[in-house]
């Protein structure tokens, strides 16, 4: 049997490859699960800044506000002037928007994606979309958090259940076209890997 076009996403989202890059994008959600993983990247040298992409503010939805997570980032050992607060952005549509936005302005073209694992797929075709839209020559690559507990509760649901929501979420804004689609991610992954490697030659 065949694989569907979505089992195929999801193996590329969960395998992608890193490079050194302009940028790790650390996406506002999901408490405090996020930063760590960001700032991991930045000390191993996968990038140059740090970009805390949000303006939303509920706790009870898990979105911890940069005045929360600043101080976390300085004590895991990143430099202040090495992030940059994205302060425009209160969903995720417009964290991709205002995220690729700064991206062109900046000429930042590498940029790898945070977001913890069951929201990782939705974040990474948004940004994907804005990407296309550009048409400039920008790499995505995604970088989800691991080793978080699948049926843990907490204030914004079990991670199991929520997987569930954000693939129904997906089906909702690909209909709107506010996505790219499983083929676009499966395509922009094969010129991404093919450019990658004329790079290294």
């Amino acid at each position: 049997m065949s694989l569907t076009l979505r089992e195929k996403f999801i193996a590329i989202v969960d395998n992608d490859g890193l490079i050194e890059s302009d940028i790790i994008v650390l996406l506002e959600g999901d408490g405090f699960n996020r930063y760590r993983k960001a700032a991991d990247l930045y000390l191993k040298g996968l990038g140059k800044r740090i970009i805390f992409s949000g303006a939303m503010t509920d706790y009870s939805y898990g979105s911890f506000p940069f005045k929360d997570i600043l101080p976390k980032l300085l004590k895991a050992g990143i430099p202040k002037n090495a992030i940059v607060h994205e302060r425009k952005s209160k969903n995720t549509k417009e964290q991709a928007v205002e995220v690729i936005k700064l991206a062109i302005k900046n000429d930042w073209n590498k940029i790898i994606l945070v977001a913890t694992h069951e929201h990782q797929y939705r974040a990474y075709l948004s940004f994907l979309k804005e990407v296309l839209i550009s048409k400039k020559d920008i790499l995505l690559f995604n970088s989800p958090v691991r080793n978080l507990k699948w049926f843990e509760k907490n204030a914004w649901g079990r991670r199991f259940d929520n997987i569930d929501t954000e693939f129904t979420k997906i089906e909702k804004y690909m209909l709107k076209e506010h996505l790219a689609t499983f083929q676009e991610a499966i395509d922009y992954q094969e010129k991404k890997e093919k450019k990658l490697i004329n790079t290294k030659r």
